[in-house]
């Protein structure tokens, strides 16, 4: 069950099925993008200004649900290329800063997820990595991309071929991810950013996560991406957020954004 809440500019997706410990299967999948479709419409109306992803129970996601899938009759590519990719992409271009906050088992297309996902909170006792080593399959979700580029070729292949996970403080300290929480404290902490960035300058947030992913899939080099910063601030000085930020620090007050 994939549920989607909007509240004061912040929109909350939950992986909601604890009992299988939110693994996913295709109709999971196909929630899950409608819940991130109906979410971007209402960023669109600047309804919401910021996304939080979240799961029930003690894992954040499992990974794929095989229940009643048998090797015979697995189409890998069908799940992996038709839904799983799709999904991964929307999330990657979601039209405005999100937030993952993970705990418990956090593997394959679960590990994917928050892959996607711009900043990623996690327990510190979250499990993380590639078990599939035991299955005779291999990382998907574009883990290899994520570790490689994170983690380095030699770590990543040695955490695909062990089949260790790690834990979630090791994933932060090797740079997989962004902060580890103690797990009582990770989902308000996670909640009190997200509300933060939602009342920010989150048009100004968009051209940095833009920017990032340009530098990223573009490989540019120091002086490119400057020139591409500069184009971006040029467009951002015209904007509303941008005078009323000058303004504010004028008039030595907090802002007020608006978000465009």
């Amino acid at each position: 069950m994939i549920s989607l809440s909007i509240a004061d500019g912040v929109a909350e997706v939950v992986l909601d099925a604890p009992h299988k410990l939110n693994s996913l299967d295709e109709q999971a999948l196909a929630d899950l993008s409608q819940a991130y479709d109906r979410a971007a419409d209402a960023a669109a109306r600047g309804e919401v200004r910021a996304l939080l992803l979240r799961g029930e129970g003690r894992a954040f996601c499992a990974g794929r649900d095989i229940a009643g899938v048998t090797p015979e009759s697995d189409d890998a590519q069908a799940y992996l290329g038709g839904l799983v990719q799709p999904l991964l992409k929307k999330m990657s271009a979601f039209p405005a800063p999100t937030f993952a906050a993970a705990q418990g088992a956090c593997l394959g297309v679960g590990l994917g997820l928050l892959l996607a996902t711009d900043v990623v909170y996690v327990a510190e006792n979250a499990k993380v990595g590639s078990p599939f080593a035991k299955l005779g399959a291999t990382l998907d979700s574009g883990g290899h991309w994520y570790f490689t580029e994170r983690l380095g070729m030699h770590r990543t292949l040695d955490l695909i071929y062990t089949a260790e996970l790690m834990s979630g403080a090791d994933a932060v300290a090797q740079g997989l991810f962004s902060r580890a929480m103690p797990a009582a404290e990770l989902l308000e902490n996670t909640r009190a950013i997200v509300a933060s960035v939602a009342t920010g300058a989150t048009g100004a947030f968009r051209a940095s996560k833009d920017l990032v992913a340009h530098i990223r899939d573009q490989r540019l080099g120091l002086w490119e991406a400057m020139e591409e910063e500069n184009a971006e601030q040029a467009r951002l000085c015209k904007s509303e957020d941008y005078a009323e930020g000058f303004r504010a620090f004028q008039e030595k007050r907090s802002p007020v954004f608006k978000g465009l």
